[in-house]
């Protein structure tokens, strides 16, 4: 059985209290290495504004002006469509109604106010880490294991049309924005694996899709033939225990609409999921689909000895 080297009953899917609080930390360190380049630009605009003496002669200094429309509670994307004429005027009434009122502590309002503006910024891109996380988690021990398999390999990074040899990356720095991998397991036999793609014999995004292409094939045409498919997953890193079994649901209805999908056209992929957050229902349930054969994997996140057997088994299935 594909699982049974990593999982021997519904107790070794579970995560434990102590992976569940190693989840979030690494979430919070995270968002603190991304938090940096801000708290850098507040820096920067608190040296810039240091001999200002009132609040009026802020609209004086060229160089300060990306953060003073910050400082306003302007987005870049509000920015853009507000033109040049549309930011000043709300940098005015932003100086007049909370800079004036704030008297000699005006360089520590406008301080304390960009970083505001910033914080809602990291938060909104916080939203989408978690998943980035767990990516980049897999995407390296797939690396791993293509490398100890002695397999050279291609990637392809997000926003880039350019396939890259396995010696040109450099894990530590493009790992995180991996698009998807692909290698060889015999001569005449390819695997492509993409991360987040729309499926059209689904009509719906899948978060790992396994192909039986070689990486330089069109993926658009790829990708509308069942033929090509040798695996579906879903990918889930939330590590919060409450949302654990809603995060089950979502992904157990996409697998069940994949299943649907690929039987109307007579092909039976793999189906695989990957969770952090396993609870004990959940891992039962999740159990009874590997015994049943209704998927063919899984692993927990948070056990490296899952993510090496998975990652094993992706690279020569």
């Amino acid at each position: 059985m594909d699982y049974f080297a990593h999982i021997k009953n519904p107790e070794d899917l579970v995560t434990s209290y102590s992976e569940t609080r190693s989840g979030f930390i690494a979430i919070a360190l995270e968002k603190n290495r991304r938090a940096t380049p801000f708290i850098e630009e507040a820096r920067i605009l608190q040296h810039r504004i240091k001999k200002i003496t009132t609040p009026e002669k802020l609209l004086e200094i060229p160089n300060i002006r990306i953060g003073l429309i910050a400082a306003s509670g302007i987005s870049d994307k509000a920015a853009s469509h507000l033109g040049d004429d549309g930011c000043l005027s709300a940098v005015k009434e932003f100086i007049e109604n909370f800079l004036v009122p704030a008297g000699s502590k005006f360089k520590e309002e406008l301080i304390f106010r960009f970083l505001l503006t910033k914080g809602d910024a990291l938060g909104g891109k916080m939203r989408n880490i978690v998943g980035a996380l767990a990516q980049r988690k897999l995407c390296m021990a797939i690396i791993s294991a293509l490398r100890m398999s002695d397999k050279d390999f291609y990637v392809l990074l997000y926003n880039s049309n350019h396939w890259i040899f396995s010696q040109e990356i450099d894990c530590a720095t493009e790992i995180e924005n991996l698009r998807a991998i692909s290698w060889k397991i015999s001569k005449n036999k390819n695997r492509t694996l993409y991360f987040n793609i729309t499926v059209p014999i689904v009509r719906n995004n899948i978060d790992m899709i396994l192909l039986n292409r070689p990486f330089n094939d069109d993926i658009k045409t790829v990708i509308c033939n069942s033929e090509n498919y040798v695996a579906l997953g879903e990918l889930k890193g939330g590590i919060d225990p409450a949302g654990a079994d809603e995060h089950w649901k979502t992904a157990k209805t996409a697998i069940d609409r994949i299943k649907e999908s690929f039987k109307k056209s007579g092909y039976t992929p793999y189906l695989f999921f990957v969770g952090a957050a396993i609870e004990n229902k959940m891992a039962a349930e999740l159990f009874d689909n590997l015994k049943s054969k209704y998927i063919n994997n899984a692993a927990n996140l948070t056990k490296p000895e899952h993510i090496t057997a998975l990652s094993d088994w992706l690279i020569h299935i």
